[in-house]
């Protein structure tokens, strides 16, 4: 897999750890098992630092949580955070945008919905145009996942135009979200793929409820190509994790965090999109 970080990056791993002082009798450790000094309380020093295993300073590392099931699991983590207790049982946000009340409050609209799905489509026009001309070797990785909306959308678009409803253009939402994501996508390949993770999967489970649910109010339960996949789903999903996973796995600790960071503005952005709905 082609790695989001530049080469010049990775040169460190070529270096050799520093030699330890000679002593009467040393101490032999497996070849394979790297060594640094740190300071140890209750333990013999030397120069006030004892040598042990960068396995045992990394245990002791904090973990996040999540981080043992992969990075896909902690991008999740904090994306639960970030839903409200109507939303998500592992919500944390309080409701102060009507968008943000459970679906069934809501009185959406014919016309909001087609400015949705309009503004849906233009970002989803971008992801798949970013992955198909990538700037990122590893963006290529998320070509032709199953999970790609478009085609679905325009598929839905074309029925409502049959129906005698005029098509908006793309609005200041859609428009703003998707230049971001095409700066970003140049520039912050962590970032990027935060947006990527929170759009695809949102889709996937609180968006097809969501999708269900304004059916039933104005569609006379019409279901939408929008919430159709080809496929099992389940494991469309799974196939994106653990390309994810893998992809992570070459960044920093810095660089992870740095992608869950953007997590709240890939809600923002996505939440004045899905505005739309009630407008």
């Amino acid at each position: 897999m082609s790695s989001l970080t530049p080469v010049s990056q990775f040169n460190s791993l070529f270096n050799k750890p520093p030699l330890l002082s000679s002593s009467p009798s040393p101490i032999k450790f497996p070849v394979s098992v790297p060594f640094r000094l740190v300071s140890v309380p209750g333990m013999p020093r030397k120069g006030g630092a004892v040598v042990v295993s960068a396995t045992l300073a990394e245990k002791q590392r904090k973990r996040y949580p999540g981080e043992s099931k992969g990075f896909v699991e902690e991008m999740r983590f904090v994306a639960m955070k970030l839903h409200t207790k109507e939303q998500a049982k592992e919500g944390e946000k309080e409701v102060k945008e009507p968008e943000e009340r459970t679906v069934a409050k809501w009185e959406p609209s014919v016309d909001g919905y087609l400015k949705f799905l309009v503004d849906s489509k233009l970002v989803y026009d971008t992801l798949e145009k970013i992955v198909q001309e990538p700037a990122y070797p590893s963006y290529a990785e998320f070509r032709n996942t199953g999970l790609e909306r478009s085609a679905a959308l325009e598929k839905d678009l074309a029925w409502f135009k049959e129906q005698g409803h005029a098509i908006p253009e793309p609005s200041s939402p859609g428009l703003t979200y998707a230049q971001y994501l095409t700066e970003l996508s140049e520039k912050d390949p962590q970032a990027f793929i935060c947006h990527f993770y929170n759009i695809y999967f949102a889709h996937s489970a609180g968006g097809r409820m969501i999708g269900k649910k304004v059916a039933e109010k104005i569609l006379n339960r019409k279901e939408l190509e929008f919430y159709k996949w080809d496929g099992d789903l389940s494991q469309l999903l799974q196939n994106v994790r653990d390309k994810l996973n893998k992809v992570a796995e070459e960044w920093t600790r810095e660089e992870k965090n740095h992608c869950l960071e953007e997590t709240e503005k890939s809600f923002n952005l996505s939440g004045e999109i899905l505005r739309l709905v009630l407008s």
